[in-house]
């Protein structure tokens, strides 16, 4: 028998389940239409059309849903433009402080957002201006304010597009007397120069400002901006949205946001890592007339000259030294610090950003703001004295999910304020085993340290002196050879006095701490760069240094007279510091038993005592002042955990 012309509609008819899916989709889409089976006017392959694109617009639906519930930026309802703009800078995926607080601030609530450096707090709070000054008005005034420190460039470039202004210092007056002539909808600036402007010109007025923000508060009041910031905010709108952002916060800044902010919303992340977890910390201990050979070795050696580096130092004088040492070695630096011309430092910076030069050196007033979004290593020439300003500096670089390292160089002096910043840190830090451990057992302390860093255990420890002393011949020649150099020593050891004797003091527990610290070794990351030979001579010479004799010159010299048989009042000295020596032992060794005694004591004695009694007052006696200690912060300096 003939076969039976295939009925087009049979695949159709023999899925009831696909039909019935079919027929709610259509009428999900368009509940008003009829189904295409219900439809005679409809031809079996518009139907077959119809299907697809309705199935096709059910995916991209379900898609669209799906990304919203992920997280990312599609669940913040921006609006198309703002959207794309996001898209078109990069971003992809909304950093933890971005999806915390930018539904707070689309909503329309105050917020102080406290993050470490670098996790992105600057897209938190451009992202919800832009998508609230979708449009341009020409004719009310400014409608957004934001308060930085400075050098942060980069939101006039982003502004610029939604008519902003940039009021920084050191540019002219006239020039920013013209753009806010314009009406501008956002206005960025230093409040010193915000200020300014406000008292030359009359009828200026912060009334129309909705939206405000105090991009890296804390700095801010650390620099001495708090009575401008009070300033600001009597002239502000009471309806205005402020938001606070800020890598910690002080006693003063609680107190402003405050009185700044209306019922706003606390947001704290990252405060337990404070530093990014990418970033790699390296510390090497040297003398101060060794760092000038070690920062020559470091950007050499062990910086790749694909990487860009920026140079905190202590004080300008120290900037030029560094730039003129970098070009008489062939290295074109930027440089940039407090002092310098406006006009200057955005061409350094700007050729910094660009990639022509792979080194920026720089004084604190670059730490915060400065806007490297791939910076790759951060040196610190000159150690902070306070853990903050360390967490702020080396917050520029391992940003975003990149990898960075931070090289720190630590005297003598610094060792106090490097264990500091690790009670900060909540971190433990060890010193580098010493060449004697090394060569008595290698395969042991390899794996030690490799274990050590793997625990995320900070490890400080010396450069190869070999190394210290080849480079540190090339910068006499080439300090001898530089009329510039030479002129700049002194005014470079004066400027280090003065910053020395005024910057903040370490704690008294880290100095006492400092003194019983082991000599430590070379550092791991140099493990590779001597032999068995170099490492043997290094132990000698360590050994050499640690050596302390047990006679005195004049005990010496009287064994060496006897040994001559010479009579004389060289001979004489021997009995007499013989007897010296049988008398002051007895007298050290009980005090030092003494001192042992009293610490056991004490720590007894802290034990047994009840809180109360510790409160306890007696009248008539002395009182002594409260401990000092961060109760916060603070970790004992003896070890709990073992």
């Amino acid at each position: 028998m003939p076969a039976e012309p295939e009925n087009p509609t049979a695949r159709f008819q023999t899925q009831p389940i696909f039909k019935s899916f079919h027929s709610r989709l259509l009428k999900k889409q368009n509940p008003s239409s009829p189904s295409p089976r219900r439809n005679p006017a409809l031809s079996m392959a518009d139907r077959r059309n119809l299907l697809v694109s309705s199935v096709t617009a059910l995916k991209k639906n379900e898609k669209h849903q799906k990304k919203a519930k992920s997280g990312g930026f599609e669940s913040l309802n921006l609006s198309s433009n703002v959207f794309r703009g996001v898209k078109r800078k990069g971003y992809r995926v909304p950093t933890p402080i971005q999806r915390k607080t930018m539904p707070l601030i689309l909503s329309g609530a105050d917020v102080v957002a406290m993050a470490r450096t670098g996790s992105g707090k600057t897209a938190a709070f451009l992202i919800p201006m832009l998508e609230r000054l979708r449009l341009h008005a020409p004719q009310s005034g400014a409608r957004a304010l934001i308060l930085l420190k400075g050098l942060m460039r980069s939101f006039y470039k982003l502004s610029n597009e939604r008519s902003g202004s940039l009021l920084v210092g050191g540019d002219s007056m006239e020039s920013q007397f013209e753009e806010l002539a314009q009406s501008p909808d956002i206005i960025i600036a230093t409040p010193g120069r915000l200020m300014h402007h406000l008292s030359e010109v009359d009828d200026m007025s912060l009334r129309t400002v909705e939206y405000v923000v105090f991009d890296e508060a804390d700095c801010l009041f650390s620099m001495g901006f708090a009575e401008q910031l009070h300033q600001i905010l009597t002239q502000l709108s009471e309806n205005r949205q402020t938001l606070l952002f800020s890598a910690t916060l002080p006693s003063a800044l609680a107190e402003f946001a405050k009185a700044g902010l209306r019922d706003p919303q606390l947001v704290r992340l990252d405060l337990e890592t404070k530093i990014s977890p990418d970033l790699k910390l390296t510390f090497f201990t040297l003398r101060q007339e060794e760092k000038h050979a070690a920062f020559l070795y470091l950007i050499r050696e062990h910086i790749s000259a694909d990487q860009q580096s920026l140079i905190f130092v202590s004080t300008k004088y120290h900037v030029e030294f560094l730039n003129h040492l970098c070009k008489e070695e062939g290295i074109e630096p930027s440089v940039c610090y407090g002092d310098m011309d406006q006009d200057a430092r955005k061409i350094h910076t700007s050729r910094f950003r660009a990639r022509k030069t792979m080194l920026l050196i720089v004084t604190d007033v670059a730490a915060r703001g400065i806007d490297i979004p791939l910076l790759d290593n951060v040196i610190n020439w000159d150690f902070p004295p306070k853990p903050k300003l360390f967490v702020h500096r080396v917050g520029r670089a391992a940003r975003a999910g990149r990898t960075g390292t931070a090289f720190s160089f630590v005297t003598s002096e610094d060792m106090p304020y490097l264990l500091d910043l690790h009670l900060f840190l909540s971190k433990p830090i060890k010193a580098a085993p010493t060449e004697e451990e090394v060569l008595l057992d290698v395969d042991g302390v390899t794996s030690k340290m490799d274990q050590a860093i793997a625990n995320r255990e900070t490890i400080y420890g010396r450069i190869p002196q070999t190394v210290i002393d080849l480079v540190s011949d090339r910068v006499r020649e080439i300090i001898d050879a530089s009329t510039e150099l030479n002129t700049l020593q002194k005014p470079c050891d004066r400027a280090f006095r003065l910053y020395s004797k005024t910057k903040a003091k370490p704690s008294k527990e880290s100095v006492r701490r400092a003194k019983k610290l082991p000599r430590e070794g070379l550092h791991p990351i140099f493990k590779s760069v001597l032999g068995g030979n170099e490492l043997t001579a290094l132990a000698f010479s360590e050994r050499l240094k640690a050596f302390r004799p047990k006679q005195t010159i004049l005990e010496a010299e009287g064994e060496a007279a006897k040994s001559k048989h010479l009579k004389g009042p060289s001979s004489q000295w021997v009995d007499v510091m013989k007897k010296k020596r049988e008398i002051h032992e007895d007298i050290i060794k009980k005090v030092q038993q003494q001192h042992s005694n009293d610490h056991a004591a004490k720590e007894v004695e802290s034990k047994h005592t009840s809180p109360k009694d510790k409160d306890h007052k007696v009248s008539g006696s002395k009182r002594k002042a409260k401990s000092f200690k961060d109760e916060e912060y603070f970790i004992s300096s003896v070890p709990t955990n073992q």
